[in-house]
């Protein structure tokens, strides 16, 4: 793919770089930025873009001030989804930093690549509506299946009638009963308590 004539910036051009693997090369990516003017190149050689710790990344971010430009060869270098990728551009937006995907002929510098931002968080807006709309969906569901939601209890209705007399009745510490039961003292105190 041919890429355009060199980038225009306000401030630097920062470029990224990431492949997945070791037997990966880089060499593409690092050639298109070179030819795009960057005169500062991040990579991450062999970190999965599933990965939330990616040390060149993370050194790209710092780096990058506000009128920078971050150049990257394709979108998926940059994010592992569409919540990641409008969560980083929203960072960028905050910080003053723009985004340049040279493949996909991203420009957040243009009107074009101002409605690409936007049409990111709001795909990732609704992903987000999405997920939570099943979410309790699913939860609503199992509700009227008659499930009982959340954490098992610790202590059966026998151990907890057996924890109320021993603190109640016996005197014996929320420790010592917690110990008994094998289960901490918060959770003796909760069945005591209920």
């Amino acid at each position: 793919m041919v890429i355009g004539p060199q980038l225009e910036a306000t401030g630097r051009l920062v470029g990224y770089a990431r492949v997945s693997t070791k037997a990966q090369k880089l060499d593409l990516q690092l050639d298109a930025l070179r030819r795009a003017g960057c005169e500062q190149i991040f990579h991450d050689h062999g970190v999965s873009g599933a990965k939330t710790k990616r040390p060149g990344l993370d050194r790209a971010l710092a780096y990058l001030r506000t009128g920078d430009v971050l150049v990257i060869y394709k979108l998926d270098r940059l994010g592992r989804s569409v919540e990641h990728l409008a969560a980083l551009l929203r960072e960028f937006h905050a910080r003053g930093i723009h985004l340049c995907a040279l493949s996909e002929g991203i420009d957040t510098q243009t009107i074009g690549g101002k409605l690409v931002f936007h049409v990111f968080s709001a795909v990732a807006e609704f992903q987000r509506d999405l997920i939570r709309e099943n979410t309790l969906a699913g939860l609503e569901a199992a509700r009227e299946r008659g499930k009982r939601l959340g954490r098992p209890k610790r202590l059966s209705a026998q151990k907890v009638r057996e924890a109320r007399r021993a603190v109640h009745r016996d005197g014996v510490s929320y420790a010592a009963a917690a110990r008994r039961f094998g289960v901490s003292p918060a959770t003796v105190w909760r069945a005591v308590a209920g």
